[in-house]
């Protein structure tokens, strides 16, 4: 499996994260990832990133021996819902199903329950997407319920199964 680590986005990845965005497997994606994946979208989001990170949200890259497979966030929530955040994460397809993305959601909940002001942390997923699933499970996130055809992918309507991990 290698050394699995996460490093906080610099402008110098810039390349690497479009190269990932582009490759990814988006089934089961927000469609909110633009595609294709531009030089000024990465521009965009490592500007976000600097200006959240550690503030509001953790965003990191993964990496497997020093390379960048992946990317993972966890975003604090606002409002009435300021104590929750939402993790989300991305991994390269060649990289599925060997513990990276079970090991980086362990490494970055540590992370943002030590660093940001929140006492919960919500992943949301859909139903089919038993890898994610495991994920998230395997890292202490209990299925909270499920929201009927809640999403709507590639003329595809899929249930929304909402975890949560608590501090």
């Amino acid at each position: 499996m290698g050394k699995i680590e996460l490093r906080k986005w610099t402008f110098h990845d810039k390349e690497n994260l479009m190269a990932i965005c582009n490759a990814v497997n988006r089934g089961y994606l927000s469609n909110r990832l633009p595609f294709p994946y531009t030089e000024s979208d990465a521009k965009w989001w490592l500007d976000m990133v600097e200006e959240h990170d550690g503030k509001d949200g953790i965003f990191r890259a993964v990496l497997v021996d020093g390379t960048i497979v992946g990317n993972i966030s966890v975003e604090q929530k606002s409002d009435v819902y300021g104590k929750d955040a939402e993790i989300g994460y991305l991994l390269i397809t060649e990289k599925w199903s060997q513990g990276i993305m079970t090991e980086a959601v362990g490494q970055i909940c540590n992370l943002a329950f030590s660093s940001l002001d929140i006492i919960r942390i919500t992943g949301l997923v859909y139903e089919p997407n038993s890898g994610s699933r495991r994920v998230l499970e395997k890292n202490g996130f209990i299925l909270e319920g499920i929201l009927k055809h809640a999403v709507v992918k590639d003329g595809s309507i899929y249930n929304l199964c909402i975890y949560g991990k608590l501090r």
